[in-house]
This record gives C-alpha cells, sequence and structure tokens, in this order.
C-alpha cells in the first residue's frame, strides 16, 4: 500500500508528485496495491492549493518535469516558509531561489536538513538522490563562469541542475582574457548536450563557446563590470547579437532559467539515447 504522510496533524496523502510518481501511482491502483480511495486521496488537492498569500501549483512537477520553485525576492520571511512548509510537508523536493540571508537562515532553523548553498542563494528541501559523477561518455550539462565574480551565478545554475537531479559539469574562471584557459576543457565541451555560460564585462564568452560545440548555449549575462556595463545590460545586448547561431539568451544573472532550460534538454536527449538502444 502507499505510505501516507503526516500533514499538519492529519493524515494525507503525497500530494505533489512527477510523472514518474503518476505512472507509479496508477498502476498501483492497477495491480491492486492501491485501492481507487487511495488514488482520489493523493490526487484530491491537485492542481493547487491555496493559502492567504499564495496558490501552490502542485500539478506542475506533472506538466513541467519539476515542481514549483520559490522566488524569494519581495516576500517575507514568514511568506517564504509558510509556502515551503506547505510544499515540503508531503515529501516533495522544494527549491528557493534569490533568498536573502534572512530567509536562507530562517529556512535553515525550520528545517535542519535543508541544504543551504549561500553562494547561490538558494537552498533545496527534501534534496532527490545526487546525480552521480558524469563519466567520460556519459551526458551531461556543463555550466561555465567566465570569471570569478561570475561564480555565484554558475552556482546558482549548478544547485538548480542538483534540484532536477542533472550530472553537470562546473569550468570556472575561463573568461576571454585569457582563451587557452577554455580550450584545456574542449573535451568535455564537446560531449555535453546543453552548456550554460555566465559571464559579465563584454559578455563574449557563450558566443566563443558556441563556435566550438554542437549542442544549446545558454547565455546567462552577469551584472558584474564597470559602470559602462549598466548592470549587465552591455552583456545582455552583446549576447544578444551573438554570431553563434546556437546561443540563446535569458535574463541578466538568471542562472535558474538557464539551468532549467539545459536540464530539459538533458532529460530529452536521455529519452532520445534510452529509445534508440
Amino acid at each position: 500500500m502507499l505510505a501516507p504522510l503526516p500533514l499538519g496533524g492529519v493524515w494525507s496523502y503525497n500530494l505533489i508528485m512527477d510523472a514518474n510518481q503518476l505512472r507509479e501511482l496508477l498502476s498501483a491502483v492497477q495491480g491492486g496495491t492501491a485501492s481507487v480511495d487511495d488514488a482520489v486521496e493523493r490526487l484530491r488537492r491537485l492542481p493547487f492549493e491555496q493559502l492567504p498569500f499564495a496558490t501552490l501549483d502542485h500539478h506542475r512537477g506533472i506538466r513541467c518535469g519539476h515542481p514549483e520553485v520559490i522566488f524569494c525576492p519581495g516576500k517575507t520571511v514568514q511568506q517564504v516558509l509558510g509556502i515551503a512548509q506547505r510544499l515540503a510537508a508531503t515529501g516533495g523536493r522544494v527549491l528557493a531561489t534569490r533568498a536573502s540571508d534572512d530567509q536562507l537562515s530562517a529556512v535553515g532553523a525550520q528545517f535542519p536538513n535543508a541544504v543551504i548553498n549561500r553562494q547561490a542563494r538558494a537552498v533545496m528541501l527534501n534534496e532527490p538522490q545526487p546525480p552521480e559523477e558524469p563519466k567520460d561518455d556519459e551526458l551531461a550539462v556543463v555550466v561555465i563562469s567566465a570569471g570569478t565574480a561570475d561564480i555565484p551565478v554558475a552556482e546558482e545554475a549548478l544547485f538548480t541542475l542538483r534540484a532536477m537531479q542533472i550530472p553537470a559539469i562546473r569550468i570556472l574562471d575561463v573568461g576571454v582574457s585569457g582563451l587557452h584557459r577554455l580550450l584545456s576543457h574542449l573535451p568535455a565541451l564537446q560531449r555535453a548536450c546543453a552548456i550554460v555560460v555566465t559571464a559579465g564585462m563584454e559578455g563574449a564568452l557563450p558566443s566563443v563557446v558556441g563556435g566550438l560545440v554542437a549542442c544549446p548555449v545558454f547565455a546567462v549575462p552577469t551584472s558584474v563590470g564597470y559602470g559602462a556595463s549598466f548592470g549587465g545590460l552591455a552583456a545582455l545586448l552583446g549576447m544578444l547579437n551573438s554570431c553563434a547561431a546556437n546561443v540563446s539568451v535569458v535574463n541578466i544573472d538568471n542562472g535558474f532559467g538557464a539551468a532549467f532550460s539545459a536540464g530539459m534538454v538533458y532529460k530529452q536527449a536521455t529519452r532520445t539515447v534510452a529509445a534508440e538502444k
């Protein structure tokens, strides 16, 4: 039988699920190890739950392949805690991004098993099994930072991939002012199924990477640079004007968005490889 989970003093079934969990539930009903009532109870609060300050989308894991993520800016500490508690109570993984130090500390105090990455300004609850280090012949997403100052945005991307259970390779501080540093990683770049490149200043690195590989490159302009960088706008415009046809650009400092898109590419690629075997 499906094990019930305690939720707010009453027994409830896991309400946050992805497509694989839904298949398992339906198979359990088909096989007689779960009753129809079990399935109805587990599904009854899909697709959403209304809180006084938020409407939680419990159906997103089924639709999009990953549960709803908490975007922390603009939310009070108590609002972040309330949303995290409801999402985490049923056992699903919870990722919160762009959290302040106060928000990270409060989540860590309420959830002792929380995984906190202060450099990425992110926290994860109910962490899934971490992906294994990819072997040389296995698909992976590569995350690159042009400079050391770009690493926090790269860390947000890496932490997002960790939450998605996507194997990732990090390559740090290989900007165009010392191009030989990037070229030493060429074998790893050319094995990748998708690449995330974080770069500030003039934002040239994604174009260089795009010209070396046969996979999508997700460019992340960062707000790193001197005055005329205009908080990342110069890098954004440079990336949008890339002459490399495989470069797509996300918003300034949006390591999460780039990693999510790269993770979707990985999932599609692994499904294709599995179907061909």
